[in-house]
């Protein structure tokens, strides 16, 4: 086709493909992953093969979800618990087993995946063993216990609501009903602005076939006593009983809804502070069991308040007690968490600061990304401010529970603008300090060894320092950290993500 003055050859087809390949898989990564969601009423498990693909803009070293495609998902199971009240862990690994052998998938085919705990099972005695049984699993799982905060918020993305309001450019309200508990999240353009949760869900009490009651929880005596109705286990729930009682769990839902100070009754009911009164959402969503009743993909009774439930929902919004347009993305039940995966390995600056290295490795730590502005004036005050509103989204005990705060440095490192972070990091993690637990912080920018040497020298921390820059973090993601690589001073940072749906099609 040409000619050159040298010796040359051109690649044959053959190597042609290899090289393609080679470039290919440098960008794209491929996983199979598995999510077990265990809620308050129900039981369900999913696998997927999702393709991650590296960011192209600044040579970025980080792997975002560009498709999914569900390979198999389990039919809906009731949560089976003891007579002391604790989760059947024994139903629960056979129900497990037979998922895997029901896809026809082999434990080693899966490369990550989730276990998740919500509502009612999260206060379950042995929820935490179940969690850690999966956790140490090949190391492969992302396990997280929700608090009704993160719960919120999985379910908003989950649903789609957040990827809803970030293509409409609207608020989004996503009401997430449950069988123990509503949750309640305010999203706009993509971030949410606040989340709520109390326990108004369609299984505080369960009947049999005959309607006798075999369940009733504490919350739903509350509300029977205020609906002036008996609920006593081994007796029958008459339909009139049934309707006031589902009324009143209307009323509580379309309160809360609606934001503001909360009555009496509604307040006994609250687990977290309520919602605003503003903004007003222009756009609603529903996820959660009481969903698919909502809009007709389930017609069964499983025994509970469900069904009735949706139906009153579904005369609230014709009335206008509920007056935003109802926006199906069509997740539902599934709204939660269908895998975890490990979808990145980056490698640390080489302006890190580990005062310890014993401290290293550590595994499967939550991400607290911390909102405040460090491109221009700040203060330590707003910083401490802001570590404490990333630790409440992910309800991360301060002091108690193992969580990386992440952040996005900008602008000159004055010693001034550095010193107001690292005292505003300092003062937002007093019980962490006071416990000598390792203060974690990665970042983006370069500044990880001059906030570590301010933390270590000028305010004494005495506990271990994990200062690392050059990485991107974001809410939903867990870190592993491994040890210094020398000489180079490195660290490999592993990066699990909680992956979601973004389909936002359906109406």
């Amino acid at each position: 086709m040409h000619d050159l003055e040298f010796e040359h050859r051109h690649p044959s087809d053959e190597e042609k493909e290899q090289l393609a390949e080679i470039i290919w898989s440098n960008d794209n990564v491929e996983l199979t992953t598995v999510g077990l969601d265990v809620g308050s009423s129900t039981t369900h498990l999913m696998f997927a093969h999702v393709h991650l693909q590296r960011l192209s803009e600044a040579l970025s070293s980080r792997f975002v979800v560009v498709g999914r495609k569900i390979l198999w998902k389990s039919p809906i199971q009731l949560t089976r618990y003891r007579p002391d009240d604790s989760i059947d862990a024994e139903w629960l690994a056979a129900f497990v087993e037979k998922s895997y052998l029901e896809a026809n998938i082999g434990r080693a085919d899966v490369d990550s995946g989730a276990v998740i705990l919500t509502g009612e099972a999260l206060k379950r005695r042995n929820a935490k063993a179940i969690a850690d049984l999966f956790s140490a699993e090949s190391g492969k799982f992302v396990c997280a216990s929700a608090g009704h905060h993160l719960e919120s918020l999985m379910a908003a993305h989950g649903s789609g609501a957040v990827a809803l309001s970030r293509t409409k450019c609207a608020t989004v309200l996503n009401i997430d009903i449950g069988g123990g508990t509503t949750k309640l999240a305010l999203v706009k353009d993509g971030k949410l602005l606040h989340s709520a949760a109390f326990a108004v869900g369609s299984r505080l009490i369960a009947t049999d076939s005959k309607g006798i009651l075999t369940r009733v929880e504490g919350p739903a005596r509350k509300i029977a006593e205020a609906a002036g109705v008996s609920l006593k286990t081994g007796a029958l729930l008459s339909a009139p009983d049934r309707k006031r009682l589902v009324a009143q769990m209307t009323e509580i839902i379309l309160e809360n809804v609606h934001g503001g100070s909360p009555s009496v009754l509604a307040q006994t009911l609250m687990l977290t502070d309520p919602l605003p009164r503003t903004p007003e959402p222009n756009l609603v969503t529903f996820s959660g069991g009481v969903s698919e009743y909502i809009f007709k993909r389930e017609d069964k009774s499983f025994g509970d308040l469900g069904p009735a439930l949706a139906r009153s929902i579904v005369r609230a919004l014709e009335d206008g007690r509920l007056p935003w347009p109802v926006f199906d993305p069509g997740q539902g039940i599934r709204a939660t968490v269908i895998g975890a995966s490990q979808f990145t390995v980056q490698v640390s600056g080489n302006t890190i600061y580990v005062s310890d290295s014993g401290a290293l490795p550590i595994r499967n730590a939550p991400v607290a990304h911390i909102d405040q502005d460090l491109s221009g004036a700040f203060d330590a005050a707003s910083v401490t401010r802001a570590v404490g509103k990333a630790l409440d989204r992910i309800d991360a005990k301060e002091g108690k529970d193992h969580v990386a705060l992440a952040f996005k440095w900008d602008g000159d490192p004055l010693h001034a603008r550095l010193f107001a972070l690292a005292k505003g990091l300092y003062d937002g993690l007093p019980k962490t300090i006071a416990n000598r637990q390792p203060m974690i912080m990665i970042m983006e920018g370069d500044v990880a060894r001059a906030l570590g040497q301010i933390l270590r020298k000028e305010l004494g921390v005495a506990g271990a320092i994990i200062s690392i820059d050059g990485v991107q973090l974001q809410e939903f993601d867990y870190v592993d950290i491994g040890e210094i690589i020398k000489p180079s001073n490195v660290v490999p940072i592993v990066i699990k993500s909680l992956l979601f749906s973004t389909d936002g099609s359906g109406r």
